[in-house]
Protein backbone atom coordinates (compact mmCIF):
# COMPACT_ATOMS: atom_id res chain seq x y z
CA UNK A 1 0.00 0.00 0.00
CA UNK A 2 2.83 2.39 0.83
CA UNK A 3 4.43 1.91 -2.60
CA UNK A 4 1.08 2.40 -4.39
CA UNK A 5 0.43 5.59 -2.38
CA UNK A 6 3.89 6.91 -3.18
CA UNK A 7 3.39 6.25 -6.91
CA UNK A 8 0.00 7.95 -6.76
CA UNK A 9 1.45 11.00 -4.97
CA UNK A 10 4.25 11.13 -7.52
CA UNK A 11 1.76 11.27 -10.35
CA UNK A 12 -0.43 13.91 -8.66
CA UNK A 13 2.23 16.10 -7.06
CA UNK A 14 5.64 15.28 -8.59
CA UNK A 15 7.28 18.57 -7.55
CA UNK A 16 6.10 18.32 -3.95
CA UNK A 17 7.41 14.77 -3.62
CA UNK A 18 10.71 15.74 -5.21
CA UNK A 19 11.17 18.61 -2.75
CA UNK A 20 10.33 16.29 0.14
CA UNK A 21 12.98 13.81 -1.00
CA UNK A 22 15.53 16.60 -1.37
CA UNK A 23 14.81 17.83 2.18
CA UNK A 24 15.16 14.31 3.58
CA UNK A 25 18.39 13.78 1.64
CA UNK A 26 19.81 17.08 2.93
CA UNK A 27 18.91 16.18 6.52
CA UNK A 28 20.44 12.72 6.18
CA UNK A 29 23.63 14.11 4.63
CA UNK A 30 23.97 16.73 7.40
CA UNK A 31 23.48 14.13 10.13
CA UNK A 32 25.98 11.79 8.47
CA UNK A 33 28.59 14.56 8.11
CA UNK A 34 28.28 15.54 11.78
CA UNK A 35 28.38 11.96 13.03
CA UNK A 36 31.34 11.15 10.79
CA UNK A 37 33.31 14.18 11.96
CA UNK A 38 32.60 13.56 15.65
CA UNK A 39 33.29 9.83 15.27
CA UNK A 40 36.57 10.48 13.47
CA UNK A 41 37.75 12.83 16.22
CA UNK A 42 36.72 10.34 18.93
CA UNK A 43 38.43 7.38 17.22
CA UNK A 44 41.63 9.35 16.64
CA UNK A 45 41.61 11.18 19.96
CA UNK A 46 40.68 8.61 22.61
CA UNK A 47 43.78 6.37 22.15
CA UNK A 48 46.06 9.41 22.46
CA UNK A 49 44.68 10.80 25.72
CA UNK A 50 47.36 10.23 28.33
CA UNK A 51 47.90 11.57 31.88
CA UNK A 52 50.88 13.70 30.84
CA UNK A 53 48.59 15.79 28.65
CA UNK A 54 46.97 17.15 31.83
CA UNK A 55 50.09 18.19 33.71
CA UNK A 56 50.07 21.75 35.03
CA UNK A 57 53.21 22.90 33.23
CA UNK A 58 53.77 22.60 29.48
CA UNK A 59 57.04 21.42 27.96
CA UNK A 60 58.16 19.77 24.74
CA UNK A 61 58.05 16.32 26.36
CA UNK A 62 54.56 16.14 27.85
CA UNK A 63 52.94 18.65 25.42
CA UNK A 64 50.40 19.38 28.16
CA UNK A 65 47.11 20.97 27.13
CA UNK A 66 46.08 21.95 30.67
CA UNK A 67 47.37 25.56 30.48
CA UNK A 68 45.60 26.00 27.14
CA UNK A 69 42.39 24.53 28.60
CA UNK A 70 42.49 26.96 31.53
CA UNK A 71 43.19 29.85 29.17
CA UNK A 72 40.29 28.84 26.92
CA UNK A 73 37.79 28.86 29.79
CA UNK A 74 39.07 32.21 31.08
CA UNK A 75 39.11 33.75 27.61
CA UNK A 76 35.57 32.56 26.88
CA UNK A 77 34.08 33.94 30.09
CA UNK A 78 36.00 37.21 29.75
CA UNK A 79 34.77 37.76 26.18
CA UNK A 80 31.18 36.94 27.16
CA UNK A 81 31.38 39.19 30.22
CA UNK A 82 32.27 42.08 27.94
CA UNK A 83 29.97 41.38 24.99
CA UNK A 84 26.83 39.66 26.34
CA UNK A 85 25.49 42.56 28.46
CA UNK A 86 26.22 45.09 25.70
CA UNK A 87 24.61 42.93 23.02
CA UNK A 88 21.49 42.12 25.07
CA UNK A 89 20.93 45.70 26.25
CA UNK A 90 21.47 47.00 22.72
CA UNK A 91 18.87 44.53 21.45
CA UNK A 92 16.42 45.66 24.15
CA UNK A 93 16.90 49.29 23.14
CA UNK A 94 16.44 48.54 19.44
CA UNK A 95 13.23 46.56 19.99
CA UNK A 96 11.58 48.19 23.01
CA UNK A 97 12.67 51.82 23.14
CA UNK A 98 13.83 52.98 19.69
CA UNK A 99 11.24 54.58 17.46
CA UNK A 100 10.21 52.57 14.43
CA UNK A 101 11.59 53.81 11.12
CA UNK A 102 14.56 55.56 12.71
CA UNK A 103 17.40 55.75 10.17
CA UNK A 104 20.03 55.45 12.89
CA UNK A 105 18.52 52.14 14.02
CA UNK A 106 18.53 50.87 10.43
CA UNK A 107 22.18 51.89 10.13
CA UNK A 108 23.07 50.10 13.38
CA UNK A 109 21.40 46.89 12.20
CA UNK A 110 23.15 47.09 8.83
CA UNK A 111 26.48 47.63 10.57
CA UNK A 112 25.88 44.67 12.88
CA UNK A 113 25.02 42.37 9.98
CA UNK A 114 28.12 43.56 8.09
CA UNK A 115 30.43 43.09 11.08
CA UNK A 116 29.07 39.58 11.68
CA UNK A 117 30.39 38.50 8.28
CA UNK A 118 33.91 39.96 8.53
CA UNK A 119 36.68 37.30 8.67
CA UNK A 120 38.22 36.80 12.08
CA UNK A 121 41.72 37.64 10.86
CA UNK A 122 40.52 41.19 10.19
CA UNK A 123 39.47 41.47 13.83
CA UNK A 124 42.87 40.07 14.76
CA UNK A 125 44.65 42.76 12.76
CA UNK A 126 42.46 45.43 14.35
CA UNK A 127 43.23 44.07 17.81
CA UNK A 128 46.94 44.00 16.99
CA UNK A 129 46.95 47.63 15.84
CA UNK A 130 44.65 49.04 18.54
CA UNK A 131 44.91 46.97 21.72
CA UNK A 132 48.41 45.52 21.34
CA UNK A 133 50.21 48.43 19.68
CA UNK A 134 48.27 51.65 20.32
CA UNK A 135 47.12 50.92 23.88
CA UNK A 136 50.40 49.07 24.55
CA UNK A 137 48.73 46.05 26.16
CA UNK A 138 51.14 43.79 24.26
CA UNK A 139 50.11 40.18 23.58
CA UNK A 140 47.80 39.59 26.51
CA UNK A 141 44.66 37.93 27.78
CA UNK A 142 42.92 41.31 27.96
CA UNK A 143 43.75 42.20 24.34
CA UNK A 144 42.47 38.83 23.14
CA UNK A 145 39.28 39.02 25.22
CA UNK A 146 38.46 42.54 23.98
CA UNK A 147 39.06 41.52 20.36
CA UNK A 148 36.81 38.47 20.72
CA UNK A 149 34.15 40.56 22.49
CA UNK A 150 34.01 42.94 19.52
CA UNK A 151 33.91 39.97 17.14
CA UNK A 152 30.92 38.23 18.77
CA UNK A 153 29.01 41.38 19.77
CA UNK A 154 27.04 41.63 16.47
CA UNK A 155 26.08 37.96 16.68
CA UNK A 156 24.76 38.26 20.24
CA UNK A 157 22.97 41.52 19.47
CA UNK A 158 21.17 40.23 16.37
CA UNK A 159 20.09 36.93 17.91
CA UNK A 160 18.91 38.67 21.09
CA UNK A 161 16.97 41.18 19.00
CA UNK A 162 15.21 38.42 17.07
CA UNK A 163 14.43 36.60 20.34
CA UNK A 164 12.89 39.72 21.89
CA UNK A 165 10.89 40.46 18.74
CA UNK A 166 9.51 36.90 18.85
CA UNK A 167 7.84 37.56 22.23
CA UNK A 168 4.09 38.13 21.54
CA UNK A 169 2.80 41.67 22.04
CA UNK A 170 -0.01 40.23 24.16
CA UNK A 171 2.55 39.60 26.91
CA UNK A 172 3.46 43.28 26.97
CA UNK A 173 -0.17 44.42 26.76
CA UNK A 174 -1.14 42.14 29.64
CA UNK A 175 1.69 43.49 31.78
CA UNK A 176 0.77 47.09 31.00
CA UNK A 177 -2.86 46.29 31.73
CA UNK A 178 -1.90 45.10 35.23
CA UNK A 179 -0.17 48.41 35.90
CA UNK A 180 3.47 47.40 35.32
CA UNK A 181 5.83 49.98 33.89
CA UNK A 182 8.00 49.70 30.82
CA UNK A 183 11.18 48.70 32.63
CA UNK A 184 9.42 46.10 34.79
CA UNK A 185 7.67 44.64 31.75
CA UNK A 186 10.94 44.29 29.86
CA UNK A 187 12.88 42.62 32.68
CA UNK A 188 10.10 40.53 34.26
CA UNK A 189 8.04 39.54 31.21
CA UNK A 190 9.87 40.03 27.92
CA UNK A 191 13.40 38.93 28.83
CA UNK A 192 12.44 35.64 30.59
CA UNK A 193 10.32 34.72 27.57
CA UNK A 194 13.21 35.49 25.21
CA UNK A 195 15.82 33.54 27.20
CA UNK A 196 15.93 30.47 24.88
CA UNK A 197 16.65 32.60 21.82
CA UNK A 198 19.18 34.76 23.66
CA UNK A 199 21.00 31.71 24.99
CA UNK A 200 21.05 30.23 21.49
CA UNK A 201 22.98 33.28 20.34
CA UNK A 202 25.29 33.08 23.35
CA UNK A 203 25.99 29.41 22.60
CA UNK A 204 26.85 30.29 18.99
CA UNK A 205 29.16 33.01 20.29
CA UNK A 206 30.82 30.54 22.68
CA UNK A 207 31.44 28.15 19.80
CA UNK A 208 33.08 30.91 17.80
CA UNK A 209 35.24 32.03 20.73
CA UNK A 210 36.36 28.51 21.65
CA UNK A 211 37.28 27.65 18.07
CA UNK A 212 38.97 30.95 17.26
CA UNK A 213 42.69 30.97 16.52
CA UNK A 214 43.53 33.63 13.88
CA UNK A 215 42.41 36.61 15.97
CA UNK A 216 44.09 35.30 19.12
CA UNK A 217 47.46 34.66 17.49
CA UNK A 218 47.66 38.39 16.72
CA UNK A 219 46.39 39.58 20.12
CA UNK A 220 46.78 37.00 22.90
CA UNK A 221 50.00 35.36 21.75
CA UNK A 222 51.08 31.72 22.04
CA UNK A 223 52.62 31.34 25.50
CA UNK A 224 51.59 27.96 26.95
CA UNK A 225 51.20 29.06 30.56
CA UNK A 226 48.31 29.88 32.85
CA UNK A 227 47.88 33.67 33.08
CA UNK A 228 49.43 35.53 35.99
CA UNK A 229 47.43 38.66 35.20
CA UNK A 230 45.20 40.19 32.53
CA UNK A 231 48.32 41.33 30.67
CA UNK A 232 49.90 37.86 30.45
CA UNK A 233 50.32 36.29 27.03
CA UNK A 234 48.27 33.09 26.76
CA UNK A 235 47.50 30.22 24.39
CA UNK A 236 44.01 28.75 23.97
CA UNK A 237 43.16 25.21 22.88
CA UNK A 238 42.57 26.19 19.26
CA UNK A 239 45.91 28.01 19.09
CA UNK A 240 47.51 25.05 20.87
CA UNK A 241 46.13 22.72 18.21
CA UNK A 242 47.39 25.00 15.44
CA UNK A 243 50.89 25.11 16.89
CA UNK A 244 51.07 21.33 17.40
CA UNK A 245 49.81 20.54 13.92
CA UNK A 246 52.09 23.12 12.25
CA UNK A 247 55.16 21.63 13.94
CA UNK A 248 54.29 18.21 12.50
CA UNK A 249 55.74 16.30 15.47
CA UNK A 250 52.67 16.05 17.70
CA UNK A 251 49.83 14.93 15.42
CA UNK A 252 48.56 12.37 17.94
CA UNK A 253 48.45 15.02 20.66
CA UNK A 254 46.60 17.27 18.23
CA UNK A 255 43.80 14.72 17.89
CA UNK A 256 43.62 14.40 21.69
CA UNK A 257 43.38 18.18 22.02
CA UNK A 258 40.61 18.26 19.41
CA UNK A 259 38.65 15.70 21.42
CA UNK A 260 39.03 17.73 24.63
CA UNK A 261 37.95 20.86 22.75
CA UNK A 262 34.87 19.05 21.43
CA UNK A 263 34.03 17.82 24.93
CA UNK A 264 34.44 21.35 26.34
CA UNK A 265 31.99 22.79 23.82
CA UNK A 266 29.50 19.98 24.58
CA UNK A 267 29.74 20.65 28.34
CA UNK A 268 29.24 24.40 27.87
CA UNK A 269 26.19 23.78 25.66
CA UNK A 270 24.74 21.37 28.23
CA UNK A 271 25.22 23.83 31.07
CA UNK A 272 23.66 26.61 28.98
CA UNK A 273 20.61 24.43 28.28
CA UNK A 274 20.20 23.61 31.98
CA UNK A 275 20.51 27.30 32.86
CA UNK A 276 17.85 28.20 30.29
CA UNK A 277 15.44 25.60 31.71
CA UNK A 278 16.04 26.86 35.24
CA UNK A 279 15.42 30.48 34.24
CA UNK A 280 12.26 29.55 32.32
CA UNK A 281 11.05 27.44 35.24
CA UNK A 282 11.61 30.32 37.67
CA UNK A 283 9.76 32.71 35.36
CA UNK A 284 6.79 30.32 35.08
CA UNK A 285 6.56 30.03 38.87
CA UNK A 286 6.49 33.82 39.20
CA UNK A 287 3.73 34.05 36.62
Amino acid sequence: MGIIKTITDLKRHPLSLLLRLLVLAAAAFTAFAILFMVGYIVVKGVPNIRPELFEWEYNSVNVSLMPALINTVIMTFAALLLSAPLGIFAAIYLTEYARRGNRLITLIRLAAETLAGIPSIVYGLFGLLFFVTYLKWNYSLLAGACTLAIMILPLIMRTAEEAVLAVPDSFREGSFGLGAGKLRTVFRIVLPSAVPGILAGVILAIGRVVGESAALIFTAGTVAKAPQSLFSSVRTLSVHMYNLSSEGMYINQTYATALILLALVAVINLLSGLLAKRIIGGADEQH
